[in-house]
């Protein structure tokens, strides 16, 4: 820990290095944060003073990272707003399980077709079936697509995927490492979960009044530790109940939004948002290592990415119908949601926990990055990505127009 401080400015001079080549080059910035965190970490090098393998401070790195996270899926909730997701709950019900089914089957396929036992093939399944929650968030806010019709359609899948993964893990990791697992724990579970993110929304918007009397303190040194202490508190604490703490973050959000004082708590918000944001890339980047990724692996990701897009932006199409959303609109849900990160990581190491085939972990490493970096890159250019697929396909708006409608 001598050089603790010191690591943290190298960390975040190579992190707006990053920034910097990304803004000359005008490309997304996700893929340079991810790639020089992959560059330097444990298999680095030591230069006198300058320790590029990040031992001593990558624990720092890796909890300011998780803050990030936070903080990017709790602005995603400013921008959007409890009522707005409340209008589409039927749509957003059927637009996940849609979702969740399509890429689940192709990933349990993937795993059966690839020669792995039934363990191993459920790991696999839930690894391309789980999407980054940060790299969404990032990628909506950066592109300013917060507004958009079919945003509501990808949080609400997000959520859904949160549910889903609380029963899967409960699952998976009763049939990984204990060979048993108890029916009722894993419905409670889901309840539990399931209960806590109704009773935010709910509670939250029924204390609307209650929340702008609260919140008008005109200190702003207050202010940002009120905000800040219902962030972590209601994040953490839903860590405890086994729902994700972005999950947490993003309904603190859903409900400030609802209130007179969300633009400021959006204004707030935005550096931290985008300073701990570029630390959960890089260290997300930090924590794998290229030396590690070859052989069997490389085949296994590369198919597995081919059928995640295929997946994905059927899924997005049609759920997309079901919301009466244009084509257009329907494959920006399968393009945004397409990255994987955080969840395929912790599924890949939980195959690890419960001794199953190595392979797990450098094809989990593989997959991820690819899609990290190709999801922000295929969102971006979702319109050129639509143009083309569109030749070929012929998709139709089956929306009826207004003035047919009367």
């Amino acid at each position: 820990m001598e050089h603790l401080i010191f690591e943290i400015g190298l960390a975040l001079g190579l992190i707006a290095l990053g920034g910097l080549i990304s803004a000359k080059l005008r490309f997304s910035v996700i893929p340079f944060y991810i790639l020089i965190g992959m560059a330097v970490g444990p298999h680095a090098t030591e230069l006198w003073h300058f320790d590029f393998r990040f031992i001593d401070s990558a624990p720092f790195i890796d909890f300011m990272g998780r803050i990030g996270v936070l903080f990017l899926l709790f602005y995603l909730g400013l921008e959007f707003s409890v009522g707005r997701l409340v209008k589409s709950g039927k749509s957003i019900v059927v637009g996940g399980s849609i979702y969740i089914g399509i890429n689940f089957t192709l990933g349990l396929l993937l795993g059966f077709l690839g020669g792995f036992p039934v363990a191993e093939a459920l790991v696999i399944a839930g690894i391309t079936t789980i999407s980054s929650s940060a790299i969404v968030a990032k990628v909506l806010v950066d592109l300013k697509r917060t507004a958009n019709p079919e945003t509501e359609m990808i949080l609400g899948i997000t959520m859904f995927e949160d549910i889903f993964l609380a029963v899967y893990i409960s699952i998976l990791s009763g049939f990984v490492l204990s060979d048993s697992n108890s029916l009722g724990g894993v419905l409670l579970s889901a309840l539990i979960s399931l209960g806590f993110m109704l009773a935010i929304i709910i509670l939250g918007r029924k204390a609307v009044p209650l929340l702008n009397r609260w919140l008008r303190i005109r200190s702003n040194e207050l202010f940002g530790l009120v905000i800040f202490g219902a962030l972590f508190l209601i994040a953490g604490f839903s860590e405890t109940i086994h729902v994700a703490e972005a999950i947490g973050a993003l309904l603190v959000g859903l409900v400030l939004a609802e209130t007179e004082h969300a633009k400021r708590i959006e204004h707030l918000i935005m550096p931290f948002r985008d300073f701990f944001g570029a630390v959960f890339f890089f260290s997300f980047g930090l924590s794998i290592d290229p030396m590690s990724l070859g052989g069997n692996a490389i085949w296994l990701a590369l198919a597995a990415v081919v059928i995640t897009f295929a997946g994905n932006f059927s899924a997005g199409m049609l759920a997309g119908r079901t919301a009466d959303l244009s084509p257009k609109a329907s494959a920006n849900i399968g393009l945004t949601i397409l990255s994987r990160g955080e969840f395929s990581i912790i599924l890949a190491n939980l195959g690890k926990d419960g001794g199953l085939m190595d392979i797990l972990q450098p094809f989990s490493a593989i997959y991820v990055l690819i899609l990290a970096i190709l999801g922000p890159i295929l969102s971006k250019q979702s319109p050129q990505v639509f143009a083309f697929l569109n030749r070929w396909f012929k998709f139709k708006d089956r929306r009826v127009p207004k003035e047919e409608s009367l």
